[in-house]
């Protein structure tokens, strides 16, 4: 079975491709994620020509716009680093998420250091300039840094998005395009969505009522835009028990009042804080399998990706 194709800095597979000739492996990546992810790694830098090890450089703000100068001196990069961008961002459209190296005046996808023409900073707030075409040009894609990966709520968030997009990818987008598979896309991820954002849920049931009223493309455009938007958002507690509880209503007629009654009390333990998400979750899973209900049957909510990965242990 191939893995889902995933974008990834070069470093971060542990290839000395740096600016120093060093790494920044990531074993979770290498160890983890590639048994489900299939990487295709670029390190902008390494591929503009720059060579390893090279001379550090830095984004530099000047009034035509930001450039990629070398720390010690004034030697410009800019113009090859964006025929680079230029040629392998086309490339890049079957991919379903990217994991980049964070801090890099190429890489980095926030908080970047921008300096003035004399070498100073100015400001925090930049992205460098692989990171910024790559996020401009596929604004769907689940894009996140490595480092943020260590934060279990953004690591379980990104893994999810990229299941999901994965999901849309391949039965929905392009030639796939039927308004069955969209309803059909809707309807398995319906308590996600809930769980996500229950205003953006209300947005995209209505939107799907009549699909008729304009061309398809258009409504479905508009409909993934909205779902990534709403996978974006971290769901809070709260918002997970409001979901189970939806799902529990699925499966009032099959579950004896003892069952129940466990499930609840573990519902309740998880919103305050007691337990992880996975308890809860695996009570629903039995419950549904015991008395299997044909609508939660195909609900991603459920199993948004492989158990394996554990990653419902630690939300």
């Amino acid at each position: 079975m191939t893995g889902i194709p995933v974008g990834i800095s070069t470093c971060l597979l542990g290839k000395e491709v740096r600016h120093d000739g060093g790494h920044k492996h990531s074993r979770f990546c290498t160890q983890v994620l590639s048994r489900h992810f299939e990487f295709r790694s670029i390190c902008p830098e390494l591929e503009a020509g720059l060579g390893v090890p090279r001379p550090a450089i830095h984004l530099r703000e000047y009034q035509d716009g930001l450039k990629l100068i070398e720390t010690k001196g004034t030697a410009d990069h800019t113009d090859a680093m964006q025929g680079f961008i230029d040629q392998v961002i086309p490339t890049l459209a079957d991919l379903r998420g990217y994991i980049l190296m964070a801090k890099s005046p190429s890489c980095g996808m926030e908080r970047i250091k921008v300096h003035n023409e004399d070498g100073n900073v100015t400001r925090r707030d930049g992205r460098g300039l692989f990171a910024d075409a790559l996020m401009r040009h596929y604004p769907l894609m689940p894009v996140e840094e490595e480092g943020r990966l260590n934060d279990d709520t953004l690591r379980e968030n990104f893994i999810e998005r990229v299941f999901a997009y994965d999901d849309w990818m391949q039965n929905v987008a392009g030639d796939n395009l039927t308004a069955r598979a969209l309803i059909e896309f809707h309807t398995r991820h319906k308590f996600q969505l809930l769980a996500h954002s229950e205003k953006i849920y209300r947005q995209l049931g209505p939107m799907l009522g009549d699909l008729k009223s304009e061309p398809l493309k258009d409504i479905a455009d508009r409909y993934i835009a909205l779902f990534m938007d709403a996978m974006t958002q971290r769901v809070s507690r709260g918002s997970h028990v409001n979901a189970m509880q939806h799902l529990m209503g699925y499966l009032r007629d099959s579950m004896a009042d003892e069952d129940r009654k466990v499930l609840m009390e573990q519902v309740e333990a998880y919103h305050r804080g007691e337990v992880p998400l996975v308890v809860p979750m695996t009570l629903l899973r039995m419950a549904q399998r015991r008395e299997p209900v044909d609508y939660l049957h195909s609900q991603k909510y459920l199993t948004p990706y492989p158990d394996e990965l554990g990653l419902r242990n630690r939300v």
